[in-house]
């Protein structure tokens, strides 16, 4: 962790923990030492935040000119509080602990009012029928997206045929009740929709298809516009 992010994350910590913070409870909730701890205190006061408190009673953090608030209407922020804690609910463990994380920061850099209705306005997001959790990493799967290279995989279709898949991932879709890998499948030579609670092995393969991204895309979005469909097609 650098120390820029370190004191970010103190900044965040101390917005959202019950004030008079001490300073173990900051240790254990960033795993840093109490050294570490003073001594980012002094860096935060001197960067222009004001904080109240010493060691040994508490720190309580008062404002912070280095960081203003941040200029959302309260329904803006209801509807971002919403789709973090929708994300909490049907995202990956990664993309879920992500989520929270953002939350945090949120809360953090609004002001004080707003901060207290975040906390009420939305108390939680529920999946009705929860499916069975993916057997893959689904991190390793979003990291491949994003650096656009193929990764491998075995998978099980709705009929419990099994096969081993070489894709070209181009994103995935979260939906109340499953969660979905859009693809363009080297076996079938056509786009498809991979469920991840029915795919194991993943693996990287290191092979790029960044060059044909952007035109895949635009054929898939093509023929969703002509068929005027709202979901994947020609799940496997």
């Amino acid at each position: 962790m650098t120390r820029t992010h370190r004191l970010f994350q103190m900044m965040t910590t101390l917005h959202r923990l019950p004030a008079p913070v001490r300073a173990q409870q900051l240790a254990d909730e960033m795993n840093i030492s109490l050294r570490t701890v003073y001594r980012d205190i002094d860096a935060l006061r001197g960067l222009g935040a004001v904080i109240d408190g010493e060691a040994g009673f508490g720190y309580t953090l008062i404002g912070d000119a280095a960081m203003p608030p941040l200029g959302f209407e309260d329904d803006e922020l209801e509807a971002l509080v919403l789709g973090l804690r929708n994300v909490t609910v049907i995202g990956d463990p990664a993309l879920a602990g992500a989520a929270r994380t953002a939350l945090a920061k949120l809360t953090a850099r609004v002001p004080p009012r707003q901060a207290h209705r975040l906390q009420h306005a939305i108390l939680d997001a529920r999946r009705s029928d929860p499916p069975a959790p993916p057997r893959i990493d689904v991190a390793v799967l979003r990291a491949a997206t994003w650096d656009e290279e193929a990764v491998a995989f075995s998978y099980v279709d709705a009929k419990g045929a099994a096969s081993v898949r070489q894709v070209d991932p181009l994103g995935i879709v979260y939906m109340q009740q499953t969660s979905m890998l859009l693809a363009w499948c080297h076996l079938r030579l056509d786009f498809r929709a991979f469920r991840l609670d029915r795919m194991d092995d993943l693996a990287r393969t290191g092979k790029s298809f960044r060059p044909r991204r952007v035109p895949m895309l635009r054929d898939y979005t093509a023929r969703l516009r002509e068929a005027n469909r709202t979901r994947p097609e020609g799940q496997d």
